[in-house]
């Protein structure tokens, strides 16, 4: 397989001598100026080269042709871009001298404020704040500095102040600031050692929100698409320290808030290097051995007009809902109730509106509780609420799939959906949005569960035209063949229904 050539220059601007293949798909090329490793994913569809390398053709560009620094940046990007090189983890910018280094001594600015960090813990010098201060804020600026950071050992650094900071709260809470920003899109730097040190922290300063909060970032940041670091810190006592924090600083929105997500988080099956996560089992934990529902609801009573945080707990709420009892107890609790008027007093608020209707969506898993929302008028403030943000493709999905649990093996509440307006809202949330896969799914599942028992709504769907937005959503998105052939089929349409195989010995394409 041949390198892609630049127009100019070469790969990483110098004449490959040598070129062979490693495990896992690297291209490894022995270049002039030394060794570079180019990596490609399974499918070749991602290549990507180190900061070194680009920082040579960079400064190719201004030494050799002479161009100003940012017409050397942009030439550098242009030309990896054009071959299919990912620089989502390079620092796109001209590196630059310290205050004591010479101009054969450039770094980025990332770097310098590590080895600032560094000289300053080696010296125990009292700037350490100052230096931890301006690590985060390089850090903060992407993910390439971020990455970059890490390629140099950051990581062990700041441990090593997380260890010198003692009974210092400041430095422990800078360093705390420092790591959770790190670790922001890196969950494999976390170590043994690393889960450690945040479950240590976590219980010894729980009477400290501040350092609570940055604390839990760390941890959410660490179990984000990362299977082992949630089991890990979950068999460590994560779970009790997290609902804990929520009791505590019940009155304090930023820990409520940062702890809701990071226990949402628990609940994730998002790494894809795993087969089988943990995420039911965890849910399950931090609903019978937390009391977590208990806990979220009280706490969503206590915040009634912070939408920032009643957005993420009902975001928790919706991922414990995972069992026939624990939506029943979300309506003991008084959970229901709170979100029938959550949604009607915030029907204007599009983040909070999408996160009540995912919640609602998910606790319509209990036959019992449909009823209880249909009565309580959720059926008219769903298609109030998709009506209203009708341009947010999440809002109609979420709005659509509340619906479909609502009709679901529920006749009489289909009557309400219909006179509602339901049939209607799905129409017009396809019609709108046709190049998305999900609308169009739940829209068509919805129209189904509508007319599945009953053969009393088929005409009026169809004379809102259904047939040819399913037809279309059928054409459109291969996703949809099965959900989109069942509503034709249940609205009474003609539909070409294929027998992939009968349990006969044969083919499967007979």
């Amino acid at each position: 397989m041949d390198l892609p050539t630049r127009p100019r220059n070469t790969v990483a601007g110098f004449e490959p001598v040598a070129l062979f293949f490693t495990a896992g798909w690297d291209f490894i090329v022995e270049l002039q100026a030394g060794w570079s490793v180019i990596h490609y994913s399974a499918n070749m569809a991602k290549r990507r080269i180190t900061q070194e390398t680009f920082d040579s053709v960079v400064r190719e560009n201004v030494e050799e042709f002479d161009m100003e620094e940012s017409e050397a940046l942009k030439e550098a990007i242009e030309q990896f871009e054009s071959q299919g090189v990912d620089l989502s983890n390079i620092v796109k910018a001209v590196p630059k001298a310290s205050s004591e280094a010479t101009t054969d001594d450039q770094t980025h600015e990332v770097l310098q404020a590590l080895q600032s960090l560094r000289s300053t813990l080696e010296s125990s010098s009292m700037s350490v704040l100052e230096s931890l201060k301006l690590f985060t804020e390089q850090c903060s600026l992407g993910f390439a500095q971020r990455y970059l950071a890490a390629q140099k050992d950051a990581y062990p650094t700041l441990l090593s102040c997380c260890k010198a900071a003692g009974e210092d709260n400041k430095v422990l809470s800078a360093t705390l600031a420092a790591l959770s920003v790190l670790t922001d899109g890196q969950p494999d730097l976390l170590d043994a050692e690393g889960q450690g040190f945040l479950i240590d922290t976590l219980r010894s300063h729980q009477e400290d929100p501040a350092l609570t909060c940055l604390g839990i970032r760390t941890v959410r940041h660490c179990c984000l698409k990362h299977e082992q670091n949630r089991q890990g810190l979950v068999k460590a006592g994560v779970l009790n320290l997290l609902t804990s924090a929520i009791t505590r600083h019940i009155e304090r929105p930023e820990v409520v808030k940062e702890a809701c997500s990071a226990l949402r988080v628990m609940t994730f099956d998002d790494d894809v290097r795993v087969p089988f996560g943990q995420a039911h089992e965890h849910a399950k934990m931090i609903v019978l051995e937390h009391n977590g529902l208990k806990v979220i609801v009280e706490a969503a009573k206590a915040h009634p007009e912070n939408i920032t945080v009643l957005s993420e707990l009902c975001a928790t709420l919706s991922r414990l809902a995972v069992r026939n009892e624990f939506c029943q107890d979300i309506v003991d609790l008084g959970g229901l109730k709170f979100m029938m008027t959550l949604l009607a007093d915030s029907l204007d608020c599009q983040d909070l509106v999408k996160q009540v209707l995912s919640a609602l969506r998910a606790i319509a898993g209990n036959d019992d509780v449909k009823d209880g929302i249909v009565n309580a008028g959720g059926a008219e403030l769903i298609v109030m609420a998709v009506n209203r943000h009708m341009s947010n493709a999440q809002v109609c999905e979420q709005g659509c799939a509340a619906l479909c649990m609502l009709a679901l093996r529920k006749p009489s509440n289909c009557t309400i959906i219909m006179d509602s307006g339901g049939a209607l809202a799905a129409l017009q949330a396809m019609k709108t949005h046709q190049a998305e896969v999900n609308v169009q799914k739940q829209s068509c599942m919805l129209l189904r569960n509508l007319v599945s028992r009953t053969s009393d709504f088929n005409q009026t769907i169809l004379e809102m035209g259904a047939e040819a937005l399913i037809g279309q959503a059928l054409a459109s998105h291969r996703d949809c063949s099965d959900v989109a052939k069942a509503a034709l089929r249940d609205l009474g349409c003609q539909v070409e229904l294929r027998e992939l195989w009968t349990g006969k010995k044969g083919s499967l394409s007979n």
